[in-house]
């Protein structure tokens, strides 16, 4: 039997190089990944992961529910792994927990910063609510720090699949859906 769903959600894993994108004469998208028949129902990727920024990129047909989600009155919390060059301090985690003038004199919303592993190489996780332009690489730039490696791994509870390899897709199941729908 044919099922019909006036709506697709998908959850990709967004490998590196990839924009996150409908279309772009020079650079691949994230679209690009999307194999038939889910390529013809108009599909779009709800907010930007940066080029060189891996993780899940959820792409959807449902203008109301990625309205939804990008709503920055909504205050979406996600959810990251980062790989940062310096060691990460109690002292930034303060810094986060409060906001961060950026070097544009933007002011941070408060955002969670975890540490997992501090070291000349430290690895953290980061929970931010809104998504300005490379906003957690330019937060830890002000804390004299530089993001290596940056992978968004939840939105809003759903967390990316650890099944999916860099490029592969899914649907999101009914509990995910209802998750992320609760915004």
């Amino acid at each position: 039997p044919l099922v019909y769903h006036e709506f697709v959600y998908l959850m990709l894993n967004k490998p590196r190089g990839y924009l996150s994108a409908t279309r772009d004469g020079r650079q691949k998208v994230v679209l690009d990944l999307v194999p038939d028949p889910w390529r013809q129902r108009e599909l779009f990727p709800v907010g930007r992961l940066d080029i060189d920024t891996e993780g899940f990129c959820l792409l959807c047909n449902d203008g109301q529910l990625a309205h939804r989600l990008l709503s920055p009155v909504r205050h979406v919390p996600k959810t990251y792994y980062a790989e940062i060059a310096g060691e990460v301090t109690q002292a930034d985690v303060a810094a986060f927990a409060v906001g961060i003038t950026l070097e544009d004199g933007y002011f941070t919303k408060p955002a969670k910063l975890e540490i997992l592993e501090a070291g000349s190489q430290s690895q953290v996780q980061v929970e931010i609510t809104e998504g300005k332009f490379h906003q957690i690489k330019r937060m830890f730039a002000c804390m004299g720090k530089s993001v290596e490696y940056l992978k968004r791994i939840k939105i809003s509870g759903v967390e990316l699949d650890p099944a999916l390899a860099p490029g592969e897709l899914r649907e999101l199941t009914p509990q995910e859906l209802e998750l992320l729908q609760r915004v």
